[in-house]
């Protein structure tokens, strides 16, 4: 819908016109309709609880970024602000890119493996939103691996608790 559309609802003295009111109560029942279903369907209500763990999950690792350096734009004037929070996502993409591939390639190697079977409804509650692995603070330097297409390869978790003991 143009602006002008929206505009022309709206009366010279301010009062809604026809389709003013016809937009309004349209919004009403979508509410309302909203509403009863927030209070009927528990799955509605499921469905919007993931949809907010998800949001959450993500202003978390942003949070967790962009505080790696205590919280503090490094830059003295707006411009380099600008730049600074728009690696922002730029970073976040990088890392959820980079958990998505390596969770994929574990639960492949797991069920391979045939060590766990894990099925849809728990793959469904993966979230590349982690970041206990990384470490933010210090420099990292951007060069690429000579690994034409492969991963670099998982750890054994087996390896790991036997040096842990």
């Amino acid at each position: 819908m143009r602006a002008y559309d929206l505009l022309r609802m709206l009366s010279a003295d301010g009062r809604l016109t026809g389709l003013g009111s016809a937009f309004a109560h349209y919004g009403r029942i979508f509410k309302s309709m909203h509403l009863l279903h927030v209070a009927h369907l528990e799955d509605y209500r499921r469905m919007m609880g993931a949809q907010l763990n998800i949001g959450e999950g993500r202003n978390g690792l942003a949070r967790r970024v962009f505080f790696g350096n205590l919280g503090q734009l490094r830059q003295g004037y707006a411009k380099g602000m600008e730049d600074q929070l728009g690696a922002l996502g730029l970073g976040l993409t990088a890392i959820i890119y980079w958990n998505s591939l390596y969770i994929d390639a574990a639960v492949k190697a797991l069920q391979a493996d045939g060590q766990l079977s894990i099925g849809p409804e728990i793959r469904a509650r993966l979230s590349p939103l982690i970041w206990e692995h990384i470490n933010f603070h210090g420099s990292y330097p951007f060069t690429r691996p000579e690994t034409p297409g492969n991963l670099r390869p998982l750890r054994d978790a087996a390896a790991e608790d036997d040096e842990q003991d």
